[in-house]
This record gives C-alpha cells, structure tokens and sequence, in this order.
C-alpha cells in the first residue's frame, strides 16, 4: 500500500475515453476529454476528489440545447474545460478536479459581480472570502482574503480583471494552490512564478462573464445506484434592487411590511446574494461594504447556521487582530498564552475586543439561501447589530419573521429575493 504522502505526488493514469456523447431526446451532447501537453508529457487531471480515484475533463465542443423553450449554454462558450497549454501558464503540480471545480465555483459567483473588480478565494469548493471594490482589484483581493485568514491558507483565487503585480505581490506572501484570472499585467507573472508550485492559469471568458447570466448549462447529479438527476443550473434572479421584493405578510386580516432596505444595505445584499449563490446550502451569509464577513455553509437548521456563522466572524475578526498586532494566528497565540503571561494578556484583551465589538458583525446584512421557517434565526442576527436581510420569503410564518425585524431597535430591513438558493 502507497504512503499517502506518495498518493498526492503520484499522477493517477485515467481510463477514460477522448470522446463522450450524451443524448437527449433527438438532441446529441459530444464532449471530448481535455489534457495537456507539461513538462513533454501529455496529462489529464492529476486526480478526482482523492489521490485514489482516476478523473477527467471534458468539453462541450459540439451540439445545442434546448428544453423547455430555453437554450442552454453552447460549445465555444467553455472557461474551465476549455482551458489549454497556453492557459496554464505554470502547471505547478498540475491540476486536480478540486483544484478546477474551485476555480469554476469562482466563475459560477463572479458572473453577478461584473460591474465592480471583485475577487473570490475558494476552499473545498466554497467561498472562504468575497469582495468587490470599486477602489480596484488590489482592494478587492485584499478584503476578500483578510474576511477569513484561516481558511483562505491552500485556497484558489478567482478574480474577473487582469492581475496587476501589485496583486501578485500580495499573494506571494501567503499560500494559495490556484490563481486564475482573465490576464495578467506587466510584471505580474514574473512573481507569481517565485511560488513554484502555484498553479497559473489565464482563462479570458473572466473578462465577460456578464455572457453568461440567465443563460443556464445542464447540471448534472451522479446518484450511487447510477442513475442521475438532470436540471436546470441556478440563476440569480437578484441583479440589481429593483430584483428584490417588498417584505410583507398578511395573518388574520392584517398586513405587516418591512422598512426597505438603504442604497448602501442594498448593495450590500446584491453583493452578498451573488456569493450565496456558490455556497453550500444550508447557509447565510454576512457581508459589510463589498466584502463578506462570515460564510455559513452545509448546515441542517438555520438558526444554528446563523449561530455557527456569528461564531465565525468572532473567531476571524480575532485571528486578524492576532495576526495585525502579533504575527501571530489566533490559535498560535492560544498556544503561547498558556505558557506565556503577556501573550495570555494580550489573547484577554483581543478577546474582549471582539466581543465589544460583536466580531465585526454591527451593520452588517445577512442574506439567508432559504426562508426563515421561524423568527428564531432573525432575532439571533439581529443582537448582533445586522440591520438589513434578504431571504426567499414564502415562510408560514413570514408574519412573525417581519414582525421580529419591525421590532428591533433601530428597525432593521428585509426584503425577499423571490426565489431559493440551494446548492447541493
């Protein structure tokens, strides 16, 4: 049996055909398998989701779709499975599927955010970080990365403006595994190569990603048994303000409606519900000012995923206090502080700080990918000093839900999006 250390370095030889064709009905899907030519070797995908399991890459090069009335995503339109030599511009230890299904998750977000440079950093195929900026990409990157330090550590950064070597600057003093961008300005190659194993890839579609929106792909779910689930890809209804829809209810004859969110909330909640749309459901998210503040993902009730994501937001806003004043992770300084009086000083003080400022969480909106099916999940943010939410709505108990958001003090706003983001 293979040390596991020698799994992960060891290419694993894939079975699969060079042609794959899917029917539909009258209509043919052919995809052929993508590989490349690193290092005078040809090589597919290093590996599935494990060092074990043989995978590969196929792309959509001829045949169109349409069910229902609706065309769906056609051949030339490829990002990632249309990647070639030339778009892996260093191969590092060449990609793997989580490697490539991160850096497509990244796209699937930043389809809804074209109007800003935005950035997205991904790990295990959800968000850790988001941001947008109209200060530029170098903020964007910036904030995406500091709202969550820890789990960004291996991550792939997805952004949807050419790479400045400003940012590459940036990035070279932590670790990711994928950078992919639609370009890279003067310079900013050269030292994104220092990082030997950093896999770089130039994918231009990042550039007009703006294609894509309401045009859906066919999204396909492999069941144990064999069999699958075919259905339309998710799209984000929610593209500007006048998307959302009024929150309001009616119980025993009477009407209750929530204060419409600020310009500035609703901004926020256009940001914050693109990025909903790549998280893992049961989730909500956090978001102030064009970057996200916690990511809640997977969970199985909401208001113990409002819980745990508050929970995040503390622990991040105190590793990032660790990290400015100390050099230090909050669990490095942890560590230290039981052996050493003033890093124990120093953990009391951060941590007060944290709770003295809610994690970082006062003014913050929180978007929910489901309906609240109690007020529970509201009145927990709400102590937290969220002041706007967007949800689904359709809730039986949509009455109370409003009412908890009217109650508050100052009022907090609500709006609902109209329609679900479940991602499984």
């Amino acid at each position: 049996m293979k040390n596991i250390k020698e799994m992960y370095k060891t290419v694993v030889k894939d079975p699969f055909p060079s042609e794959m064709s899917l029917t539909l009905g009258d209509q043919v899907l052919k995809f052929v398998r993508r590989s490349w030519v690193i290092e005078g070797e040809e090589k597919g995908l290093r590996y599935g989701e494990n060092p074990d399991q043989p995978a590969a890459l196929y792309e959509l090069v001829e045949g169109e779709l349409e069910l229902g009335g609706v065309k769906f995503r056609s051949p030339g339109a490829g990002l990632v499975s249309s990647l070639k030599e030339e778009n892996i511009i260093q191969s590092g230890k060449h990609p793997g599927k989580i490697n490539l299904t991160d850096v497509d998750n990244g796209i699937n977000i930043l389809q809804y955010l074209t109007r800003k440079p935005a950035a997205v950093i991904l790990k295990h195929n959800n968000p850790c970080g988001a941001a947008w900026s109209d200060q530029g990409l170098e903020e964007a990157l910036s904030k995406a990365y500091f709202a969550d330090r820890i789990a960004a550590f291996g991550g792939a950064v997805v952004v949807n403006r050419p790479l400045p070597k400003e940012c590459a600057e940036f990035m070279t003093k932590y670790y990711f595994e994928v950078v992919a961008a639609p370009a890279y300005e003067p310079g900013a190659i050269d030292v994104l190569k220092t990082k030997k194993n950093l896999r770089i890839l130039e994918i231009p579609g990042l550039a007009d990603l703006e294609k894509l929106v309401n045009t859906p792909f066919l999204d396909l779910k492999s069941l144990v048994d064999g069999g699958i689930i075919a259905q339309f890809s998710f799209r984000n209804k929610i593209l500007s303000a006048d998307d959302f829809i009024p929150a309001s209810a009616e119980k025993d004859g009477q009407v209750v409606m929530a204060r419409k969110p600020d310009s500035r909330e609703m901004d926020d909640l256009i940001f914050a519900w693109a990025v909903e749309a790549g998280v893992t459901s049961n989730s909500v998210i956090f978001a102030r000012d064009g970057q996200t503040v916690a990511i809640g993902t997977g969970e199985q009730d909401r208001v113990g995923c409002v819980e745990l994501t508050i929970h995040k937001a503390y622990t991040k806003y105190a590793d990032n206090l660790a990290f400015s004043e100390h050099g230090l992770s909050l669990y490095e300084l942890k560590l230290k502080a039981k052996n050493d009086p003033e890093a124990a000083k120093a953990l009391e003080d951060i941590q007060e700080r944290t709770k003295a400022h809610k994690g970082g969480l006062p003014g913050s909106v929180m978007v929910s990918d489901g309906f609240f099916p109690f007020r529970d999940g509201v009145d927990v943010a709400i102590e937290q000093g969220i002041t706007a939410i967007a949800q689904p709505g359709g809730s039986i108990r949509d009455f109370e839900v409003i009412q908890a958001v009217n109650q508050a003090e100052p009022q907090v706003a609500m709006v609902f999006t109209g329609q679900r983001s479940f991602k499984h």
